[in-house]
């Protein structure tokens, strides 16, 4: 149990600070814009909107509500919802199910954090003279992703010994403003250069036959659920460092429209980036308007238009873009490597920074995994995770909450928060929306994905 105030957020804003740093991260920054110019732009934002509106809130709110209501590990929080030896079993094994999905999430998503790392140090060595080494930083090889992605874990695992709100809290309050002051200046600079337009009305001029096609449900379904780290137990865990009283309504609400702030602002940076480094002269499709190497867009494309810029602007600015993007996947890791440790610190005598040590050595295996079979796995990986088991998962809390969990002890977890009125009609409806709407939504596009 997570009684210490220690083991709690200090403020509202610092909940929402971590909240959204977990949202915010590779998901939008790398994922986002990928899958937008991948899957007919505009087509693909509206059909993420609807997604984010329809399964995204009311599913992030699902997390949070059953954290907050357990105030431990996901495991556990899901259990406490059973009435009965069997459901209990479930519930746990569902909760089980978002941890090893954390964990799994981790062995690429550190890799390609650690990528926007030596980015920004590639920067830097150009900026002093070290050609060679700068070379180093960027070109593809195992020795760099091993050394970046141990850097990035080790990173994440400093901050998580430091607990709630000398660890998290403190760094997302740091970090997540100067994200969103950057990507909005970022965004403003691009659409002033030579064939940002183009990019524009790629985005904002969606093919509405596309709109049902089943690449577009399937990448919008995954990017809902990896983007706001649902299925994941992230949010169930940073949901048990939430005051009893706290409204839930209202902090998913600011966490999943700063999320999707963040998204649309990196599309409108990097979408139209292509597009201007496309008018400088660097091939981004193919014959058949395929995007050449979408994994690795925004280290192909961004790159070559900073180097368009020229002069010694064109390395601070990749410097800057590069350190944020990092720090973007720092935050999202963050949360996701508290989930194991927060079950290993209940569940075994392992204090904090042992437990914290050992989740980050287990990480560091999966993902040194990854690196030495990186072809067949990376992509693997990413589908199994954001396409599969997050959306499965996803179901499952759905219908276990809506099913399982007693309507009076519910109700009386919602009545709890400050400012709900029992004539509320927002809470009303919620129940039943999760209840009914959102797994036939959710079972609607499973079964269309597979």
């Amino acid at each position: 149990m997570k009684n210490a105030k220690s083991n709690q957020f200090s403020s509202r804003l610092g909940f929402i600070m971590a909240a959204a740093g977990s949202a915010v991260g590779v998901g939008n920054i790398w994922g986002f814009p990928t899958q937008a110019a991948s899957n007919g732009g505009g087509a693909f934002l509206l059909v993420y909107l609807i997604l984010i509106c329809l399964l995204g809130y009311p599913m992030l709110m699902a997390e949070l509500m059953i954290g907050r209501h357990g105030q431990t590990n996901p495991a556990d929080a899901m259990a406490k919802l059973g009435q009965h030896k069997w459901t209990r079993s479930i519930g746990k094994v569902i909760g089980l199910a978002s941890i090893i999905t954390a964990l799994l999430i981790c062995s690429f998503y550190t890799i390609l954090s650690g990528w926007f790392v030596s980015f920004a140090l590639a920067s830097v060595s150009r900026f002093v003279g070290f050609a060679q080494l700068s070379s180093w930083f960027i070109d593809f090889s195992v020795a760099r992703n091993v050394f970046f992605t141990s850097l990035l874990i080790v990173m994440a695992v400093y901050i998580i010994r430091q607990g709630v709100q000398q660890g998290i809290e403190k760094w997302s309050k740091r970090l997540m403003p100067l994200l969103l002051a950057i990507l909005l200046g970022g965004a403003i600079y691009i659409l002033t250069l030579p064939g940002a337009m183009q990019g524009l009305s790629l985005l904002f001029k969606p093919d509405f036959s596309r709109i049902l096609d089943t690449q577009v449900l399937m990448g919008a379904l995954g990017q809902t659920f990896f983007s706001l780290t649902i299925g994941t137990g992230a949010m169930m865990v940073y949901g048990s460092y939430i005051n009893k009283k706290e409204n839930i309504a209202k902090l998913t609400a600011y966490v999943t429209l700063m999320d999707t702030s963040v998204a649309f602002l990196a599309a409108m940076m990097i979408i139209p980036a292509m597009y201007v480094a496309q008018h400088n002269g660097v091939v981004i499709f193919d014959d058949q308007g395929q995007l050449l190497n979408d994994t690795t867009l925004v280290f192909t494309v961004l790159p070559h238009l900073f180097d368009s810029i020229g002069g010694q602007s064109q390395y601070i600015l990749s410097f800057i873009f590069f350190s944020l993007m990092a720090i973007a996947g720092l935050t999202s890791t963050i949360s996701i490597v508290e989930v194991p440790t927060s079950y290993l610190v209940e569940k075994t005598k392992m204090g904090r920074n042992n437990a914290s040590l050992f989740v980050g050595v287990l990480i560091l295996v999966l993902a040194l995994i990854v690196v030495f079979y990186f072809d067949p796995l990376f992509n693997f990986m990413i589908t199994l995770t954001t396409e599969r088991a997050q959306p499965l998962i996803a179901l499952a809390i759905a219908i276990y909450l809506g099913w399982v969990w007693q309507r009076n002890d519910l109700l009386k977890e919602i009545y709890a928060q400050e400012g709900v009125s029992q004539d509320s009609l927002f809470w009303k409806i919620w129940p039943i929306y999760v209840k009914f709407i959102c797994p036939a939504l959710i079972l609607l596009i499973i079964i269309k994905l597979f």
